[in-house]
């Protein structure tokens, strides 16, 4: 059961509310402005909700207002140690900025950010992980374990508390899944502020989304989360239907979830291939409905029965199900213009 957290707007998303939107990040070098206008674009047709790109450095603050002339979903501008261009970046009207307050100097300079940011409700995320540990944390616990992970984020998110400034976001990410799934459970016991899901530093695209749909799916289920990002060594475009397919296995998604069996000796069609050409068909249907594809009518109704709608390979024809029910039977050649058929009267009726 997901526990209540602190709501905080960034643009026109409120995190923690139940909702849990798609996050990503520009990979394009950031003197690159109009690679990475092209980037957030191609980002926001594909379903992304929060896109975040790094400003290294002063002369970078110039695509903040690029970017946001070019898309509708809110910008994030991610800053390691450089307060200034905080500030900067507050002035050009970013949505949220992710810095971490501890590493930007002393109190005055927290303060300034701080400031900036309540007076033009922009929040702030924290970001730890396993690579930016104190070094006193560090050496206190010996290894970047999940309570050091949380005590340096606490530490980091005291100090802008006491700037009066609550208007928060957590990540702790580790690479490590087991460690990134203990930090949030027990940043989930110890805080309030919504959590930014994430595994970094995943890896490539294969294994990447193995290890981000292990840790952040296990979360999601706990109840714990209120945004994600997969983190892959790619086009970050494959990052968002990656989050999507997540959310979707979770039930917490939009979109046709589909089913379909390994196939067996019992089967005669080609299920492997027809089971891709249903899947390529529905992903864009915004239909929150589940799609059986499977091998035989012994197995395929009963072990699908739950689906709101499926197909059962035959010798030469299919079982057209519904609900476990059979509707009727359709020839090989048929099965994926009847099965579409049948889901679109089903969108109808939404």
């Amino acid at each position: 059961m997901k526990k209540n957290v602190r709501k905080v707007k960034v643009g026109n998303i409120i995190l923690g509310d139940g909702h849990i939107p798609v996050q990503s990040m520009l990979n394009v070098p950031a003197e690159d402005v109009q690679g990475n206008v092209r980037q957030a674009e191609e980002l926001e047709r594909a379903g992304c909700e929060i896109i975040r790109v790094s400003i290294p450095s002063a002369a970078d603050v110039r695509l903040i207002d690029a970017i946001k002339n070019k898309i509708t979903v809110p910008l994030v501008a991610d800053i390691h140690f450089d307060y200034k261009i905080a500030l900067e970046c507050a002035a050009a009207g970013v949505d949220k900025i992710r810095i971490n307050p501890g590493n930007i100097g002393g109190m005055d300079r927290v303060k300034a950010v701080a400031d900036a940011c309540a007076n033009r409700n922009i929040p702030i995320r924290i970001g730890v992980n396993s690579g930016s540990l104190e070094k006193e944390i560090l050496a206190e616990y010996g290894s970047p374990c999940a309570e050091a992970l949380v005590k340096s984020a606490a530490g980091h998110a005291k100090l802008l508390e006491m700037c009066d400034f609550n208007d928060i976001v957590i990540s702790i990410k580790s690479s490590d899944v087991k460690t990134m799934i203990a930090a949030y459970r027990l940043a989930s016991e110890q805080m309030e502020y919504p959590l930014h899901l994430g595994v970094t530093e995943a890896g490539t695209e294969r294994m990447g989304i193995i290890k981000s749909a292990v840790g952040i799916g296990s979360l999601l289920c706990d109840g714990i989360g209120d945004t994600i990002r997969v983190s892959l060594t790619d086009d970050p475009v494959k990052e968002i239907s990656a989050a999507r397919d997540i959310l979707k296995a979770c039930g917490m998604g939009k979109g046709i979830r589909l089913v379909s069996c390994p196939t067996c000796g019992r089967t005669k069609i080609d299920l492997v291939g027809l089971a891709k050409k249903v899947e390529e068909l529905v992903k864009d249907i915004p239909l929150d409905i589940t799609v059986a594809v499977m091998g035989c009518v012994v197995n395929g109704p009963g072990e699908a029965r739950e689906a709101d709608i499926g197909i059962a390979g035959g010798d030469g024809c299919a079982a057209l199900f519904a609900k476990g029910r059979l509707l009727r039977k359709v020839p090989e050649d048929k099965i994926t213009e009847e099965l579409m058929a049948e889901i679109e009267k089903l969108r109808q009726k939404e």
